[in-house]
């Protein structure tokens, strides 16, 4: 099983963006941070990078069952989900899977939750 799930669109970059966070807030994820990387390798290294942004996604009732079960587990929130550029209209979109991320933690509850977060990422992601 893949660490990450994804999906390739067509469309627009900044419209795929708005169509991701959408899709976070219909499944209960607010997006706590939002990286523009290719904005950020511009600035701190004068390097031109494709269309790439990383939201940071948390579902608050389900990062509060986390926190609960292991107050360690914050190391691994919020949620990635990234945006990039492919080229040629082509638009990936890709969130961590936590259920795979979670398996080496070793704590039951956990795995339960990450498999709740799981299920809601990949319907954001079918949905994009």
């Amino acid at each position: 099983m893949q660490y990450y799930i994804a999906k390739t669109v067509s469309g627009s970059f900044p419209a795929t963006v708005e169509r991701v966070i959408d899709s976070l807030k219909a499944e209960g994820f607010g997006v706590l941070t939002e990286i523009d990387v290719k904005a950020t390798m511009k600035k701190k290294l004068d390097l031109d990078f494709r269309e790439y942004r990383i939201l940071g996604a948390c579902n608050p009732p389900l990062a509060h069952q986390a926190l609960t079960a292991d107050d360690k587990i914050g190391t691994m929130l919020p949620c990635n989900v990234i945006v990039q550029d492919l080229g040629g209209g082509q638009i990936e979109v890709a969130a961590i899977n936590p259920a795979i991320s979670m398996e080496h933690v070793g704590n039951p509850t956990l795995q339960t939750i990450a498999e709740s977060v799981t299920g809601k990422l990949k319907r954001v992601i079918a949905a994009i």
